[in-house]
């Protein structure tokens, strides 16, 4: 991939792919703008090298075509957000893609910030149609994708945009990349990977990658109840992804070695909360977070890594009585001052931000925090992401 250069944007109108994909509160305030500060750097840096028009391009949800006026899917929300941050005007326009905003970009002033609407109101742009993707490239000279949390998607504004333009990776994506590399490239014997959440359909390929190569994978929450369900233990009325139970038992120690947990947190029908071990869960129990000596073993891991890989957490994070084992394994790793560590995933951030508000998430030499979610997990588990492959 070319990699953005003062040269390259100089007096070019620049098309950038961003992922503003928030979530708001009742009151329509941001309530994580994590993806829109990691972007910052390459939007001051775009200015201070006098690009031209710096036109941003994002999508917001998953907006129905009956939603194309419902401003709970606008984008005009977060050109505000960004206006205060940067500190600067960001002109937002929800003109048509086509020739009207081009000519209405080009009468403003050199240098400006340009949020287009929301490109999920678009049907072509997930369909990743040719002539929409020429459109969009029509508004600029070249194009940098700052976009890996989706780049695993086939959209026009990923994959059609660079059959047009000349195309760039952002320090973002570049940066999501050289951290990831780097977990993939660590000694084998020195990976120690904790999964946790849901979603069991998208992560069972990487965890059975991370099996053949990694030393350790820990895995709780909702994924961990789906596996010992297909190992016949009971699991109550906890979670479970039915459909998988059955791909589900083919999972087990390989080169790894795979550590579930041997007790639980679950909440009783009578809806009190109580400590069961494996094998021990009642029918009418609901597993919602690791137990006590799983969360001592699983922090115990992890303070003795060399390198380590995060996704997902261990409970029912959104209930402060089921935050134990997300707060032994968080602990832990923030923690370990020796370890190459990447965290990533939207729930895993929110739940750092619910177990430690005060903490300042930033990135260091060891610590990387990924913006992605399922773009990590398929870059991780070697498939190949169409976004970055547009761009070679």
């Amino acid at each position: 991939m070319k990699l953005i250069t003062a040269n390259a944007v100089y007096h070019k109108r620049v098309l950038v792919r961003v992922d503003f994909n928030v979530s708001f509160d009742e009151q329509g305030k941001i309530l994580d703008d994590f993806r829109i500060q990691k972007i910052l750097p390459t939007l001051k840096f775009l200015q201070e090298q006098e690009a031209d028009k710096i036109i941003l391009l994002s999508h917001l949800g998953r907006p129905q075509p009956e939603d194309r006026n419902k401003s709970d899917f606008s984008l005009q929300k977060v050109a505000s957000y960004l206006e205060k941050l940067l500190g600067q005007k960001v002109y937002f326009s929800a003109t048509p893609i086509g020739n009207a905003l081009k000519q209405e970009i080009a009468k403003l002033p050199a240098r400006s910030f340009i949020l287009l609407e929301n490109l999920r109101f678009y049907p072509e742009e997930e369909k990743n149609e040719v002539e929409f993707a020429k459109k969009l490239s029509d508004l600029g000279d070249i194009f940098i994708n700052e976009a890996f949390s989706v780049s695993h998607r086939f959209s026009a504004s990923l994959c059609g945009v660079p059959k047009f333009l000349p195309s760039y990776a952002g320090f973002l994506l570049q940066a999501e990349i050289e951290a990831l590399d780097k977990i993939k490239k660590v000694d084998s014997n020195q990976l120690v990977v904790v999964m946790g959440g849901a979603k069991i359909k998208d992560k069972l390929p990487l965890i059975q990658s991370f099996l053949e190569w990694a030393r350790f994978v820990l895995i709780g929450g909702a994924l961990a109840n789906t596996i010992i369900k297909a190992w016949d233990f009971e699991v109550g009325l906890s979670l479970v992804e039915e459909e998988m139970i059955k791909e589900a038992q083919n999972i087990g120690s390989q080169k790894a070695e795979l550590v579930l947990p041997g007790d639980y947190r679950v909440l009783t029908k009578d809806h009190k909360i109580a400590t069961r071990a494996l094998g021990e869960v009642f029918k009418s129990d609901t597993i919602l977070d690791l137990g006590p000596i799983s969360s001592r073993t699983f922090a115990k891991f992890l303070s003795k890594a060399h390198a380590i890989f995060w996704n997902g957490p261990m409970g029912k994070i959104e209930d402060k009585r089921f935050r134990e084992g997300t707060k032994a394994v968080l602990e832990a790793i923030l923690s370990n001052n020796k370890a190459q560590t990447v965290i990533g995933g939207g729930d895993t951030l929110a739940s750092l931000k619910l177990i430690k508000p005060g903490y300042q998430i930033q990135d260091t030499k060891l610590r990387f925090f990924s913006t992605g979610g399922g773009a990590l997990l398929e870059y991780l588990s070697g498939q190949t992401l169409p976004g970055i492959k547009a761009l070679n």
